[in-house]
């Protein structure tokens, strides 16, 4: 399995990418957006230069990880003739499901296709192909070079051997894969998300501040970063589309947004990417208020 296709540049897709050529596989890196494709290469170069400053990677590793990325803005080209491809494009059902008809049309019979979906059903994405077997959740952890844990869900149709065959090629890239089955929001998200909501409803709520809240978890719990900065991290809307589709997964109200997301979200305050969120990037400092007027 040594040719990849990546769908999708952005902070996921070029993250994957990224692993697996410098793990010396081939890789076509497809987006509809010319720009993003530049954006993700770039993305990559500077990852790389940070392993190369650390004399964690060599020059000769970086010019060879970069040189076994191919870019593609026809999803028809970038496909032909792969082992895998990963899926890492919007986190919207439809647009999934238009994407995995589309691959089962162009990829050979053999050919594994694989979500990094975080939330969104393996087996209704599968239900979209002729090829239910050999679809499967790879559910990798942002920062995608950095993080250990592929999250490797198996869809009510996946067979042994496509988990096995994707287990084993998540080893390979170093990373330590962790098979779940399929429910709203796996294991990770369905765990995390909820603590960040009840750490949003608990800003919502007036008991304490941003800065607060992210020091009791970061102090007291252990955790690296607290649960509004991890929430800034993941982006807004990505949140508020995991809590959606669990809620409407299991219809349990602890599932629900808290108001204050949805608000932030609908006023484009979505955390790192906008600049903006529980904390303003743009100026590199904690900024509580930028959440206060939405709690009036």
């Amino acid at each position: 399995m040594q040719k990849i296709a990546v769908i999708g540049a952005g902070t996921m897709g070029n993250g994957i990418a990224h692993v697996f050529a410098q793990k010396g596989h081939k890789v076509n890196l497809i987006d509809i957006s010319q720009d993003a494709l530049d954006k993700g290469l770039q993305t990559i170069t500077k990852n790389l230069d940070r392993m190369l400053a650390k004399e964690k990677i060599t020059q000769d590793d970086k010019a060879s990880t970069l040189q076994n990325i191919a870019t593609f803005t026809s999803i028809k080209e970038g496909v032909t003739k792969v082992d895998v491809v990963i899926e890492a494009a919007s986190e919207h059902l439809d647009i999934k499901l238009s994407i995995f008809k589309e691959l089962d049309t162009l990829c050979s019979d053999d050919t594994i296709l694989a979500t990094n979906t975080s939330s969104i059903s393996i087996t209704q994405i599968a239900a979209a192909t002729g090829r239910p077997d050999k679809v499967i959740g790879m559910h990798f952890m942002n920062p995608v070079p950095i993080m250990q844990l592929v999250e490797i869900i198996r869809g009510y149709n996946t067979s042994d051997k496509t988990t096995e065959q994707i287990m084993t090629l998540s080893t390979q890239l170093g990373k330590t894969p962790t098979e779940v089955n399929d429910y709203p929001g796996f294991v990770a998200n369905r765990i995390l998300m909820p603590m960040i909501n009840e750490a949003i409803e608990t800003l919502y709520n007036g008991v304490a501040g941003v800065a607060e809240i992210d020091t009791v978890m970061k102090l007291g719990m252990a955790h690296p970063m607290g649960p509004l900065q991890l929430a800034d991290f993941i982006g807004l809307d990505v949140c508020l589309s995991i809590l959606n589709v669990m809620y409407d997964g299991f219809k349990n109200p602890k599932y629900a947004p808290c108001p204050l997301l949805v608000n932030m979200v609908m006023a484009k305050k979505l955390g790192v990417k906008s600049g903006e969120g529980f904390y303003d990037y743009s100026e590199s400092r904690k900024a509580e208020k930028v959440s206060d007027q939405f709690l009036r």
